[in-house]
């Protein structure tokens, strides 16, 4: 049976391996040995997955090297900035999908361009992306999500590994497009978030979402991304659920800034990461340097370093001069 490790004991690290334990052998690392115990025995992780059932073929542990011998497949479910201090941990030959999105903070670097600093520019590493709640993936429900990598061999391998049930894997060979669109969308989730929290109205929120991907679509393009993807599931769909969706941890932290709470507060209170708070920096740093316009990425940058109110940003995104759709 096809071996998977899955690195990471996040929601949607515990919800993958639920989803994967069906076909496949799985075992679940987690950083923390207290954790991983308690995962073990109770064969719930409450912090992350509340309410959830870990199968019983899951196994867990705290010992990396344990994790990953003899897996086929490692999946990376740490946050971006977790990945570096795992990466550097692993062999340098080690077959590895992240399942983060986001930008490394200070390097502005995406997940793969990590890989490739501490595996080696020959590793085999790939990402997965797209439209999907843990919430939802764990109880079963059916989610469509892509796998990129620059390998296309890999890229379809590894999409055929963990393919199966209610979870249909995509591959593509686009792997810039695919972490573009995972971590863009999450500034726009937090646009989306501050717009309902303001009470905008739905006509704003399909005007922030709309406008977003076109901004998703420049940046991908000016970094060699493929319009195709970024209008699928990785970029238009994930973008989609993550503005929209009440389980969007993003969107949660933009409602409650708009509301006025300190962001401190809120991300002491939300208990998770939410990785567009973290991105927001890298990606406007990143438009500039490209040339690429992208107005409400800096609106919420400016939020976020209380530059701007909320109210405020809006009423800058507004107040710009009309001009040409595209």
């Amino acid at each position: 049976m096809t071996r998977v490790a899955v690195l990471g004991a996040g929601a949607w690290g515990t919800s993958i391996a639920s989803v994967l334990a069906a076909r496949l052998e799985v075992v679940l690392w987690a950083r923390d040995a207290a954790q991983a115990e308690s995962i073990a025995a109770t064969r719930r992780n409450e912090r992350y997955l509340p309410g959830i059932a870990l199968p019983g073929a899951v196994a867990v542990t705290a010992d990396l090297a344990r994790a990953t011998a003899g897996a086929q497949l490692l999946l990376a479910a740490t946050p971006v900035a977790g990945l570096r201090a795992l990466f550097e941990k692993l062999p340098p030959a080690s077959p590895v999908v992240s399942l983060c999105k986001g930008f490394e903070e200070r390097t502005g670097l995406l997940p793969h361009e990590i890989a490739a600093q501490t595996l080696g520019s020959a590793a085999r590493c790939g990402a997965l992306s797209g439209p999907s709640f843990a919430q939802e993936v764990a109880r079963g429900l059916p989610c469509a999500l892509t796998l990129a990598a620059r390998d296309a061999v890999f890229a379809r391998e590894a999409a055929g590994m963990l393919h199966g049930g209610r979870m249909r894997i995509y591959y593509s060979a686009d792997l810039v497009g695919v972490e573009i669109g995972g971590a863009v969308k999450n500034v726009m989730a937090l646009a989306a978030g501050i717009s309902d929290g303001l009470g905008l109205g739905l006509n704003a929120r399909a005007a922030l979402i709309t406008r977003g991907l076109a901004e998703i679509a420049r940046l991908g393009a000016a970094l060699g991304g493929r319009p195709e993807t970024l209008y699928g599931l990785a970029g238009a769909g994930d973008l989609i659920l993550t503005a929209t969706g009440e389980l969007s941890r993003n969107r949660r932290v933009g409602l409650e800034l708009a509301r006025g709470m300190p962001l401190e507060k809120i991300l002491a209170e939300l208990g998770h990461v939410a990785e567009g708070v973290r991105s927001a920096k890298e990606v406007v740093r990143l438009a500039k340097a490209k040339g690429v316009d992208m107005p409400v990425s800096d609106a919420v940058n400016a939020v976020l370093e209380e530059r701007l109110t909320p109210a405020a940003a809006v009423e800058r995104l507004l107040s710009r001069d009309p001009k040409q759709e595209r």
